[in-house]
């Protein structure tokens, strides 16, 4: 029996032998690496900090947009027809009085209208005072024959005419007193000059605007709601009013419009506010501003958290909840009221979970934090 040759076994085994200490060298090549990937799987993605959400006594409020307007705007016009402007005493933005003399036109010609209307009505009376005493004369004749019927008749006729002519005259009298009187421009009432077209030597006719007034100086903040939210307003409710200039002032609810807009379905909220005081034209709230308020409808509790922990993305509102292993989890809430540097979480969120303040815009779903205290 022919026995295989020690060649044969030998071949084999160098193979076996390079094979394993291929095998060893890889391992050892391929730990570091796996130790770096171990490594840099629990090194924390962002240093943190977290706090739980509070319960917060929270506003009930209704945001609206509007304008400011006058309470009432008073047009003031000439009276006087045909006459030269001669003074004008106001400028816009002046404060006036009820009754004070805005402007004054030139009053010549209406003045000797009056003259000469005042000359008539003496005439007239002197005529009528005759003409009494003869009818009361030929009264005293009647029944007599010193004069005739139909001569008293004539008598007692010239007296109720030339008394009738003089009643002409007094009312003569009275149309160019009132003209004359016309001829100065008084403020209806106390307010704001806001528009002014009077001009010195202009002749206008009657009815021509001279003056635009705002009333008492009373504003109003004309606020836009919709007609869904309409149950919750009432007269006396209050509500803040911010003007585009900055300036903030209380009001409060005096009427609600009676019909809604059929194209935009709002409607309007009359709010009084602080009326414009002497010399406050230049006021950082005026007529014509464009304003922004809140309608105050009492408070209650909300749980909030601080405004840094709520991330804004696609549109949506999350919170990073911290778990007890280091990892975050991404969590969609819904968001409410704010108050100063604290947002209320309507839903979404429990009451001892805690959620990543500061450093949460950086997070992404699962990462590992380091949590350190807040300073």
């Amino acid at each position: 029996m022919k026995h295989p040759s020690l060649a044969a076994f030998t071949v084999p085994a160098t193979f076996c032998i390079a094979a394993c200490a291929l095998l060893a060298c890889t391992a050892a090549l391929s730990a570091p690496e796996k130790t770096l990937a171990a490594a840099a799987a629990t090194k924390p993605a962002l240093t943190v900090t977290i706090a739980k959400p509070q319960t917060t006594n929270l506003s009930l409020q209704l945001s609206a947009n509007g304008s400011i307007a006058a309470w009432q705007d008073a047009l003031i016009g000439a009276q006087a027809n045909g006459l030269p402007l001669r003074e004008v005493n106001v400028n816009v933005g002046d404060w006036v009085r009820k009754g004070q003399v805005l402007a004054s036109f030139a009053t010549e010609t209406v003045a000797a209208d009056a003259q000469q209307a005042r000359a008539t009505l003496a005439e007239a009376q002197a005529n009528a005072a005759e003409a009494s005493i003869n009818a009361t004369r030929a009264r005293t004749l009647q029944g007599t024959d010193a004069l005739s019927a139909q001569q008293i008749t004539q008598f007692i006729t010239a007296e109720k005419t030339a008394q009738a002519r003089a009643d002409a005259a007094q009312a003569t009298l009275a149309a160019q007193q009132l003209r004359v009187n016309q001829a100065q421009v008084l403020a209806p009432d106390s307010g704001v000059i806001s528009a002014r077209s009077a001009t010195v030597g202009a002749v206008v006719g009657s009815g021509t605007e001279l003056f635009r007034m705002v009333r008492q100086g009373r504003l109003e903040w004309r606020a836009e709601v919709t007609s869904s939210e309409l149950a919750r307003l009432k007269p006396g409710l209050l509500a803040t009013v911010t003007a585009a200039s900055g300036a903030q002032v209380k009001g409060k609810v005096r009427m609600i419009a009676p019909t809604v807009d059929p194209q935009t379905r709002a409607v309007l909220v009359y709010v009084d506010i602080p009326p414009m005081t002497a010399g406050a034209s230049g006021g950082l709230i005026l007529p014509g501003m464009f304003a922004k308020g809140v309608f105050e409808f009492g408070a209650s509790n909300g749980l909030t958290v601080p405004q840094q922990a709520v991330v804004i993305r696609d549109g949506f509102a999350y919170v990073f909840r911290w778990s007890a292993d280091g990892h975050v989890l991404q969590t969609k809430v819904q968001t409410g009221r704010r108050s100063g540097t604290q947002v209320e979480i309507v839903s979404g969120l429990k009451p001892e979970e805690a959620v990543i303040v500061t450093g949460a815009g950086f997070l992404n779903d699962g990462d590992l934090v380091k949590v350190v205290t807040a300073k």
